[in-house]
């Protein structure tokens, strides 16, 4: 089957390279360096040193208890984020009006727009170095997330059974939780599960801004040039991003299919 030629798909086609070419250009970006033997010579002796991890008793252990830490920090601002996400859906959903949905969706663009390490970086100011300031960012950030989510699925879901229960002389809050909540229970677990995972991963670069967990550590052994003990952290990194993911589908498979 032969296309028709479109003179705007070419137009737009050169537009990107042209982008491309302009951003390469703007950066300045130079990859030769990269292939001189000096730095290659450089990097293999560095990455090297990534090839001996410290697994003594006593590093493995510390390792441990940032591992359990960062855990903790992205189950807590995970939970904390979809109760208030799922408070804030309601009207972002446009259950209580237009305009407290408008002023509602600002709110969670706001939360949403600001990246998990500047709301880290503020949050180390106000509530101090460690696992408390990396809590507060997940949950002021995921907020954001899981409420917009929310109020999207709440919007597309049938209002069939909901309106079947008003009919039968139920109060608004009633329908809603007896016809559309049902509904939408699976959804909200799902993408709650889903930024868990993201959570996860983000609470170990949390610590590069003092937020605690596996990142700070990792920031620690990277600020000392030891390259062995923080290749160790690196390793829980995986591993426990591994286990989550696994769990995580565990459970999204559980839950949806029930």
């Amino acid at each position: 089957m032969k296309y028709p030629f479109r003179p705007g798909n070419f137009l737009l086609l050169l537009l990107i390279l042209g982008a491309v070419v302009a951003a390469f250009r703007f950066l300045a970006i130079d990859f030769s360096g990269l292939l001189e033997p000096a730095s290659l010579h450089g990097m293999r002796e560095y990455f090297a040193e990534f090839l001996r991890p410290d697994i003594s008793p006593p590093h493995v252990q510390a390792v441990g208890n940032a591992a359990l830490e960062t855990i903790a920090m992205s189950a807590i601002g995970t939970l904390l984020a979809a109760l208030a996400g799922a408070c804030l859906a309601l009207p972002a959903a446009g259950q209580f009006g237009r305009p407290l949905k408008m002023f509602t969706r600002g709110i969670l663009n706001a939360l949403r727009a600001i990246p998990e390490l500047v709301w880290a970086a503020l949050m180390v100011l106000a509530a101090g170095l460690g696992p408390n300031a990396g809590t507060l960012a997940i949950a002021l950030h995921t907020t954001g997330v899981l409420g917009r989510l929310f109020s999207e699925a709440q919007e597309n879901t049938p209002k069939t059974a909901a309106n079947a229960v008003r009919y039968a002389g139920a109060s608004p809050t009633i329908a809603f939780f007896y016809g559309t909540l049902p509904l939408l229970w699976p959804q909200w677990q799902a993408y709650a599960l889903y930024r868990w995972e993201h959570n996860i991963r983000i609470s170990a670069v949390l610590g590069f801004v003092g937020a605690g967990g596996l990142g700070q550590m990792l920031y620690v052994h990277l600020s000392l040039f030891q390259q062995a003990q923080a290749a160790t952290v690196i390793l829980a990194m995986l591993l426990l991003v591994f286990a989550v993911d696994g769990l995580s589908r565990r459970l999204r498979q559980k839950y949806l299919s029930t």
